[in-house]
């Protein structure tokens, strides 16, 4: 999967990739601060993108309802298994 990195000059960077059925999906990332928006094109209007703000406690709320939390701890176990 393509993850498209995209500067916002005075803001702070888009991240975005396309679906399988393709809707674009994304954050952007405030600098200064961290605030995330998660982003989406509507499916009726291409042009017309959809955003929800998220503090960092919901980001990472919403990353664990995603799994990530769960692939991220399976590493760190696999990484500090001796030998």
């Amino acid at each position: 999967m393509i993850v498209e990195l995209t500067p916002l000059p005075g803001i702070g960077i888009c991240r975005m990739f396309t679906t399988v059925d393709g809707r674009r999906v994304g954050v952007v990332t405030h600098r200064p601060g961290g605030r995330r928006d998660l982003v989406y094109e509507s499916p009726d209007d291409p042009d017309a993108t959809c955003s929800l703000t998220l503090t960092r406690d919901e980001a990472v709320t919403l990353a664990r309802l995603l799994g990530i939390l769960d692939v991220l701890d399976i590493v760190t176990v696999a990484e500090s298994s001796p030998g």
